[in-house]
């Protein structure tokens, strides 16, 4: 399989390539073949790597195809590597984006420009193929590029609408901010170590870099700033909010299986490196703990459904750098993992509602709905059970638990982090159950009009639905805690997966007796159980209530609509000074002012030259004459005397 490494990201792109060209004259039938055919293709090659990975002596599979760019002693080649951490990333990649991919052929049947989108999607999974397998920085870094110019043409796949134009532009900015962290820490990192592959630098680490010195802390926080962008995290999350204006399988896309878990698998990917630098990993711990929380606040008051899986999907992504910052790489991909599953399903689910509701998204023109709709109904609850982490039979709960337990117990760990973690929790358990209440129960507040419409999504968008359900129950039991394995001893595969694989933190965890995790568990978990339980009381009857407890916390919940007004805050601080100091300053004075005025200068003095010549132009051939004969004496007389 080694040979065939390149199939993997080349049939998307494929795809792309005779879907973009071709889309409109083979017809829908042939897109919807092709489109979903390739990535079901990619997801078939890409478990049959895997499997020939565990196999493999070396845990390691590679492909070098040819050498891109070489200079003197360097050189650096287009070459594929599957390991344990590739290895997986593949199958999410692919597995979960050939069931959106299924998915969309129900939900995107009747949109304009269906073979652009299925050519955009297609590309999408071609560049975060090609950044999850690349063995240098230089081609991670055009997979990394590649994802970031997607989620633009998608985000803004309906360009003609001015929020989706807005939001594609703030995506693809917020995003270059990030990426010129990335950018530097590339560049100092040839300039440290003489290449750009990946293996060798991390081979060479430990030896190049002091541990906890400046240079390795300044390079670490680079890398994370561009984490930062890609994986929406504070300041550089305002992007990802946003990212709903474009079709609903994207913002699936883009939350569970690519562009948003490319920072993660960065930082795990480097673990030899942050590990180096114990102040990078603080910051990593505290930035995503506080992402975690605050994005979780938000999500209790917004009342767009898709706008509370986006807050959702942020507060997740703060869990798995908490994770992340505490050395705990392997809880935190093990969440990446679970949570593709589950926010996959909640974000399709979200797309079912949205598509019967004839694309209304507000909550509060909802309610009702499982009656109507109880296969997407079903998978909903699902997906928020797992979200929520109900015990010890969702996705969820394994790998949510497994963080909190790391961010108390690790090396890097602190009380303070568990404790921000597990307050996340609540504050995700209400406002999921919130929005399952809202949305499909209590009494319909759907318009009319619309309302005897209403029926479920095709088969194309329900299965989908379904598979994703099923990984989002079974899919965290290769996670199972050392505490919950019973009298049997089931083994936590996916810890021992990872065996040996990500760089450790050199001190020692300290020593916990086993019912403190037990204590800390259920802390969590009954905390969860109670706010699921109030928040449907809440938002699932009569809603009088709620309204009540809206009206009696009114400055609270104003500034938690309004998202703390950073986007407003932002654009005062930051937008306006930019736009500003382009108008009146580079442009008027820089541009115009300037620039242009030295190049009218020029063609001004040119004119006034040629103006003055001119004026020897008499047309009168004596006159030329005697202006030669003049010119030959005073030569003649300057080479004699």
């Amino acid at each position: 399989m080694a040979n065939y490494l390149w199939l993997i990201p080349a049939l998307p792109l494929l795809g792309f390539v005779v879907n973009g060209l071709l889309g409109r004259r083979l017809g829908h039938a042939a897109v919807s073949l092709l489109g979903p055919g390739v990535v079901g293709l990619s997801l078939v090659l890409s478990a049959l790597a895997f499997i020939d990975m565990v196999n493999a002596p070396e845990l390691r599979l590679s492909q070098s195809l040819f050498t891109w760019i070489e200079a003197g002693s360097f050189s650096v080649p287009v070459a594929f590597t599957v390991d344990r951490l590739s290895g997986l990333y593949i199958l999410i990649v692919t597995g979960v984006g050939f069931l959106i991919h299924v998915y969309s052929v129900g939900y995107m049947h009747a949109e304009e420009g269906y073979h652009r989108f299925f050519a955009y999607l297609n590309l999408f999974i071609f560049f975060m193929l090609l950044l999850v397998l690349a063995d240098s920085f230089l081609l991670l870094f055009v997979g990394w590029e590649g994802v970031g110019l997607c989620s633009y043409l998608l985000i803004g796949f309906s360009f003609e609408r001015d929020a989706a134009a807005k939001a594609a532009k703030k995506a693809f900015v917020v995003n270059r901010i990030g990426d010129f962290g990335f950018i530097v820490a590339t560049l100092m990192l040839f300039s440290v170590f003489g290449t750009l592959q990946i293996d060798a630098v991390l081979a060479q680490a430990p030896a190049r870099l002091t541990a906890g010195g400046t240079l390795v802390t300044a390079l670490t926080l680079l890398l994370f700033l561009g984490a930062t962008g890609k994986s929406a995290q504070i300041p550089l999350y305002v992007w990802l909010p946003d990212a709903m204006e474009g079709p609903t399988p994207v913002s699936a896309l883009i939350h569970a299986a690519t562009m948003v878990t490319a920072g993660l698998y960065m930082v795990a990917r480097l673990s030899a490196l942050f590990v180096l630098a114990p102040a990078t990993l603080t910051v990593i711990a505290v930035v995503g703990a506080a992402t975690a929380f605050f994005a979780a606040t938000i999500g209790l008051a917004q009342n767009d459904i898709k706008r509370v899986l986006a807050y959702s999907t942020v507060s997740q992504l703060g869990y798995m750098f908490l994770a992340m910052g505490v050395g705990a790489f392997s809880a935190g991909i093990f969440h990446v993992m679970t949570h593709a599953f589950f926010k996959a399903l909640l974000f399709l689910g979200s797309g079912s509602v949205i598509l019967a509701l004839h694309h209304e998204q507000d909550m509060q023109k909802m309610g009702g709905l499982a009656k109507r709709l109880p296969i997407t109904t079903f998978t909903f609850i699902i997906g928020t059970l797992a979200l929520t982490g109900f015990p010890l039979l969702f996705a969820g709960f394994f790998s949510k638990d497994e963080i909190l337990w790391q961010a108390f117990a690790s090396p890097a760990g602190h009380p303070g982090l568990w404790a921000v973690g597990a307050l996340t929790a609540l504050l995700t358990a209400f406002y999921m159950f919130r929005a399952v209440g809202l949305t499909f129960f209590g009494a319909s507040r759907v318009d009319p009009h619309h309302a005897r419409h209403i029926r479920e999504s095709p088969w194309t968008m329900t299965v989908p639905l379904l598979l994703l359900a099923v990984l989002s129950i079974g899919g965290g039991w290769i996670g199972i805690p050392h505490l919950l394995g019973g009298p049997a001893g089931l083994p936590n595969v996916f810890e021992h997966y990872f065996d040996g694989f990500f760089a450790r933190l050199p001190a020692e965890a300290a020593q916990h007796a086993a019912s403190t995790e037990l204590l800390l568990m259920a802390v969590s978990t009954v905390g969860a159980l109670f706010m699921m339980w109030v928040a449907f009381r809440l938002f699932s009857r009569d809603l009088a209530p709620a309204a009540r407890l809206r009206e009696r916390f009114a400055g609270a919940h104003r500034l938690l609509a309004a998202k703390y007004w950073i986007d407003e805050l932002y654009e005062a601080t930051v937008v306006q000074p930019i736009r500003w100091t382009s108008d009146r300053v580079l442009w008027r004075i820089v541009d115009a002012g300037i620039i242009d005025g030295i190049v009218n200068g020029v063609g001004y003095a040119a004119r006034f030259l040629g103006g003055a010549l001119r004026l020897t132009q008499s047309g009168v051939i004596e006159n030329y004459a005697v202006g030669i004969a003049i010119g030959a004496v005073a030569i003649l007389w300057y080479l004699v005397f």
